[in-house]
């Protein structure tokens, strides 16, 4: 299927590994423009290197750190630079530490609220009126399985992407008369370095070798698996494409079934 995005332009948040980048690459599959933004140079450049020599869309990159106060208008005018302007935002962010809604202080909180939802929503506002001016957008939002079925230890998680969830349906409801969607994706066990992560704090807390944490958590998932990157990544690429034009303000889990709730 060709997705008809030849020649789209798209910004992709946090794309120097994992997610990110399986959604970028898709994109660049398609012929988008894509435009890679994260905090490690050598990555990115490695990663759009990679990218090109698949001689369809073209990949280039930017340094950017969600964390920083300037991180908007830096993305704004590096999209204006790079890319000439924007048909695609692809909002992802890292996830932020594992505990429990007793380790969510609020200092800890205020920080990961300025990266993972105040940024995400400041920097989309921005890039809206291009969207609206050309009546042809698409935003994409990564979150997690957690918005739905609320995962153990990942408080901050669950509440912040939560938020964002909200934020999502209201402003799908709001652009789609501008020829633009917005929708998120949500990651159930996808085999990234984030995983990896999380699955090496599971075994410091339990005691458990990383091999029964992975082990149990694959047993409770349908597929009987971890997802990859390029599947994720594939199911990103179609809600940013033409066809998906009537799409809007859902949410699509990519999780092997793993998620029990309707």
């Amino acid at each position: 299927m060709d997705l008809g995005i030849t020649g789209k332009r798209a910004l992709v948040l946090a794309s120097s590994r994992g997610l990110g980048l399986g959604i970028a690459t898709a994109l660049a599959a398609e012929g988008a423009n894509v435009l890679l933004v994260g905090r490690s140079g050598d990555k990115l450049a490695e990663n759009c290197k990679a990218i090109n020599a698949l001689g369809k869309g073209k990949a280039d990159w930017v340094w950017g750190d969600l964390g920083e106060e300037n991180f908007v208008e830096s993305m704004v005018a590096a999209v204006k630079e790079k890319l000439g302007g924007i048909d695609i935002l692809v909002n992802n962010t890292g996830g932020p530490t594992p505990g429990t809604t007793e380790d969510m202080s609020v200092d800890k909180l205020d920080t990961f609220f300025q990266s993972m939802v105040l940024r995400v929503i400041a920097l989309t506002n921005a890039l809206l009126p291009q969207m609206k001016a050309q009546g042809w957008g698409r935003v994409l939002t990564v979150a997690s399985s957690g918005v739905i079925e609320p995962i153990a230890n990942l408080a901050l998680s669950n509440t912040l992407r939560g938020a964002l969830a909200g934020w999502n349906k209201t402003l799908a409801t709001e652009v789609a008369g501008s020829g633009i969607t917005a929708n998120m994706i949500l990651p159930g066990r996808i085999h990234t370095d984030r995983i990896e992560e999380l699955d090496g704090a599971a075994a410091k807390r339990t005691g458990k070798s990383v091999e029964e944490i992975r082990e149990a958590s694959v047993k409770t998932i349908p597929a009987g698996r971890l997802g990859t990157a390029k599947e994720f990544g594939a199911a990103g690429a179609f809600l940013c494409s033409e066809q998906a034009g009537y799409i809007t303000g859902t949410m699509l889990r990519v999780d092997g079934g793993a998620a029990r709730s309707l």
